[in-house]
């Protein structure tokens, strides 16, 4: 077993631990250690954004989970696939930027956690982008790394998007990361001259000459190695070996929703009874890692269309199209490879509250059915209608206490009645916006068509074709130690553990009103800015 030493060892190379790796290593003094499982970001399918399209089905630079049976989906088994490369999900993600909405984030501070408010997270929200498409102001920054932009060729269905929302009532808003949510606006995409702006991409690769940061790919962790209470190493697999590192200040998991708590259980660090179950000696009983698993649920309102100009499809047509769209973008980074598909997004109430929308639509320009892994021939657009606040809560557990064993995912998806609910309204509401009048130069038959004012049959649609929208968070939940299913604190330390840390989507008490992207950006801004703080001069 071949070990070395560093100050901070990074388990993850997803947005936190990239983040926190990079911020962490501006410092010269300081040695910093990423480990990631999966390998090296350099693949076409992740630089040329419309490539992000061919990984769920193909299963490139995927885990490639699945949910245990939902009985909410009419017992189907979901598909999960988070990102296994550097720059995890950031780096085959839609790469959409939402921030959430502010009651968002003034809820976390709420449940115990002293500085995680709006107010308090906005200016690390700043910190962290380069903002393409409305410079600097009291809601966006310029200069950070990662850069946000719209789209350079969006599809002209778009604008028969935005002006069907406004037909519905739903008005176009400027900046649905500012101000206010509320509304329907053009995607803001982390992307950089036509090309995907990952994790990786920005916090990464232009520090890769760093003498004191070490980045090593298809490094899978297989442990947080424990000195009675206190984290000091990490054993990882990579190349048939077993090797360790030694962390001299602390060790940061940043492996997800469900690679930390996983990580964390086969360390010993969980609920008891069931690491016992599984064999693995108990270091230090904490019950709520892996609890509190919460994920988007979005349904998919499917139209067939005639205007393949306008939308990817399945035709000699599309496939022409997708050939020139090659050369355009080799060429000038322009054309149908840098769409991100999900090209227009809406924020809507279904209880007539602006100031806290509860859906997000996303307008997408081609026929994406479960997970676009079912082909049909033509052309069609796609709009997600996305449950924004779920009350459902599930679990990650382990299936055995093997590293390379994939977790046991059970979001229990529309387990709470509130959701279903609420994500009937949603759909109605999305399909008023489909079925308007702006629409109709567009309009083919639904793929699977809707009735919209039977309730059972609507329910029983979203069982058939709702599935996750790519959003897990809450598996090692941040609160205060008097919270018994909390994980860590405000500080994002685990709780009974010396040189532990957590910084990544997990951490989430709530699941926040949109995409995760930009949030993780910002929770790794904000733990290096703590542990920074914290190092002695």
């Amino acid at each position: 077993m071949e070990s070395r030493e560093f100050d901070y060892i990074v388990v993850g190379g997803g947005a936190g631990g990239c983040v926190v790796a990079s911020r962490l290593s501006e410092d010269p003094a300081i040695s910093v250690c990423l480990l990631e499982a999966g390998g090296p970001d350099a693949s076409a399918f992740i630089r040329a954004p419309l490539g992000f399209a061919a990984t769920a089905p193909l299963g490139i630079h995927s885990w490639g989970y699945n949910t245990v049976p939902q009985p909410g989906l009419n017992g189907r088994t979901g598909f999960q696939p988070r990102g296994k490369v550097l720059g995890g999900s950031t780096s085959v993600n839609a790469m959409v930027y939402t921030r959430g909405n502010r009651q968002d984030y003034d809820s976390w501070a709420a449940l115990g956690n002293p500085g995680w408010t709006y107010e308090e997270v906005l200016p690390l929200f700043k910190k962290a982008e380069n903002n393409e498409c409305f410079g600097a102001n009291d809601y966006r920054g310029i200069g950070g790394p990662l850069n946000v932009s719209y789209l350079r060729s969006p599809s002209v269905i778009n604008e028969a998007f935005l002006q069907a929302c406004e037909s519905q009532g739903l008005p176009r808003n400027p900046d649905y990361n500012g101000a206010r949510q509320f509304g329907a606006a053009p995607a803001q995409v982390t992307q950089r001259n036509g090309e995907r702006w990952s994790a990786a991409r920005a916090y990464i690769t232009p520090h890769a000459g760093r003498a004191n940061l070490k980045v090593m790919t298809r490094a899978h962790a297989s442990r947080v190695v424990l000195e009675g209470k206190r984290a000091v190493g990490v054993q990882f697999l990579q190349d048939g070996k077993t090797l360790e590192v030694r962390a001299r200040r602390e060790v940061i998991l940043s492996g997800g929703a469900y690679g930390s708590p996983q990580l964390l259980m086969l360390s010993g660090i969980g609920p008891a009874a069931h690491l016992a179950q599984h064999g693995i000696a108990v270091a230090h009983d904490l019950p709520g890692v892996g609890q509190n698993l919460q994920d988007h649920i979005t349904t998919v309102l499917i139209y067939r269309t005639h205007r393949k100009d306008a939308t990817l499809g399945t035709s000699l047509a599309g496939a022409w199209a997708l050939i020139c769209g090659i050369f355009e973008w080799r060429k000038k980074r322009t054309g149908w490879i840098t769409t991100n598909v999900a090209e227009a997004q809406a924020f809507l109430s279904t209880e007539g509250n602006p100031d806290a929308p509860d859906i997000q639509l996303a307008l997408c320009t081609g026929i994406v059915d479960d997970h676009t892994r079912k082909a049909h021939l033509g052309h069609g657009y796609t709009l997600h209608v996305t449950l924004m606040r779920p009350r459902s809560r599930g679990t990650v557990t382990l299936q055995d206490a093997k590293p390379t064993t994939a977790p046991l995912i059970d979001p229990a998806f529309l387990k709470d009645p509130v959701d279903l609910a609420t994500l009937v309204k949603g759909t109605q509401m999305g399909h008023d916006i489909m079925e308007s009048a702006p629409f109709a130069p567009y309009r083919g038959k639904m793929l699977y068509p809707l009735e919209r004012n039977n309730v059972a049959q609507v329910e029983q649609f979203l069982r058939n074709y709702s599935d996750t929208e790519y959003h897990p968070c809450g598996t090692c939940r941040m609160g205060p130690a008097t919270d018994p299913m909390a994980v860590v604190d405000a500080t994002l330390r685990v709780h009974g553990i010396q040189g532990l840390r957590v910084v990544d989507t997990s951490i989430m008490p709530q699941l926040i009103s949109g995409n995760t992207n930009a949030p993780t950006i910002m929770i790794g801004e904000k733990a290096a800015e703590m542990i920074r703080g914290e190092t002695p001069a």
